[in-house]
């Protein structure tokens, strides 16, 4: 059992910091049944999680799996900092109204994944506005400047003369005192969190709380591009609140080799299920659409239900291999005429009219089933389907 545990537990990993301790903690929970602490800290600076975010939501699910306690952290006092991590600018700061509201969002969310039951939800403003001045100027006296520098984005703007702010320095140090004050066993993070992650570990060691948490770090997923990562400013992303239809189709789009990088990583199916998918599809037994199928049909369910996922497919099927309109599709209206690329976006089809004429030109956009080229195409009187790629559909009315 221990052995399985910890292949689960390193599935998908790309470094493991301290695997002996979480080889130790596992082993007194499986022998002696005593828990230990996993944490893992979330900035609220956008309302939504994407499927990018679950990748660590799944981890701390296995972790619950092998009796560990979940300490999900919502970075409400950092998010005001905004994590330098990756940036090649100082970040904007959000407002307190915008960090509570989204910090509620994501208390909504996160339980589609985790045991409610086995997680404490803490918000970091609760420590630090306790740790006051004499606390913070002791916590800078743990780390000097020239290790601060030596972090790899804070290196790069320094010898291009961009700004780099003081609270931005400040920022690693509370994530690794949130480690501190917590007493956690683990932390896991994305890779791009390497430097604040094993900033917990110094932390713990300077404030000699007696233990150093061992550190899990997860790749980091790519978007359905299959290139950069799962971005909503990328449109990229496949939100965890979006509809099963539209959830199920962006999954089926993901090209075959990118559909078992997300299998590894989002998928609660064991290594083996996976490895003998593989040789199905290898050895001709199944179909590669198949099997993304049932990956579809597994996140969407997650996230939704058995039923809705289901639904999803057959609808999909139903608009796809009978190129048949949706069942259900939005309605908008207009009291003059239109030109097209403007009611691509009335209609949400489209972000602005540019990227209406790129769709029209690229071959993406139908009316009635019918393909157009026409980007001065003027909709008069009447009632219209219209369609940008495979997923998005809408009916406009025109008085």
């Amino acid at each position: 059992m221990l052995k399985e545990a910890l292949s689960e537990i390193q599935r998908g990993s790309a470094e493991i910091i301290d695997e002996q301790r979480i080889e130790k903690l596992l082993k007194a929970y499986f022998e002696k049944g005593e828990t230990y602490t996993v944490k893992a800290g979330f900035d609220p600076t956008a309302p939504d999680l994407h499927l990018g975010h679950t990748v660590l939501l799944q981890k701390l699910a296995l972790f619950q799996k092998y009796g560990a306690r979940v300490q999900f952290l919502i970075g409400d006092f950092t998010a005001q900092i905004g994590d330098p991590s990756g940036k090649s600018a100082t970040r904007k700061t959000l407002s307190a109204l915008d960090i509570l509201e989204n910090a509620k969002s994501y208390k909504e969310q996160v339980f589609k994944i985790l045991d409610e039951s086995k997680t404490d939800v803490v918000f970091n403003s609760e420590w630090i506005n306790a740790l006051g001045a004499a606390g913070m100027l002791t916590l800078t006296t743990t780390f000097n400047v020239a290790r601060m520098l030596e972090r790899d984005d804070f290196d790069k703007r320094y010898k291009n003369g961009t700004s780099i702010s003081i609270s931005e320095f400040i920022y690693p140090l509370l994530q690794g005192y949130d480690s501190v004050h917590l007493m956690s066993d683990i932390e896991i993070g994305g890779t791009d969190q390497k430097f604040n992650l094993l900033m917990g570990r110094h932390l713990q060691r300077a404030y000699e709380v007696g233990k150093e948490q061992a550190v899990l770090m997860m790749p980091i997923l790519e978007g359905l591009d299959g290139v950069h990562k799962m971005s909503k400013s990328l449109g990229n992303y496949i939100g965890v609140t979006e509809e099963p239809y539209e959830m199920f189709g962006k999954i089926l789009s993901v090209c075959d080799e990118l559909m078992w990088r997300y299998y590894e990583l989002l998928s609660a199916k064991t290594l083996t299920d996976i490895e003998a998918l593989k040789s199905g599809v290898k050895d001709g037994t199944l179909h590669p659409k198949k099997v993304k199928e049932e990956l579809a049909l597994e996140i969407t369910a997650r996230f939704h239900s058995s039923s809705a996922a289901q639904a999803a497919k057959d609808e999909f099927d139903r608009v796809h291999s009978n190129n048949q309109i949706p069942t259900e599709i939005d309605e908008f209206s207009s009291h003059e005429a239109v030109s097209i690329t403007k009611a691509l976006v009335d209609c949400h089809l489209t972000p602005s009219t540019s990227q209406a004429r790129r769709d029209i030109k690229q071959g993406a956009v139908r009316i009635n089933q019918e393909k157009i080229d026409n980007e001065a195409l003027q909709l008069e009187s009447g009632e219209y389907i219209l369609q940008v790629g495979k997923r998005k559909f809408a009916k406009l009315k025109v008085n």
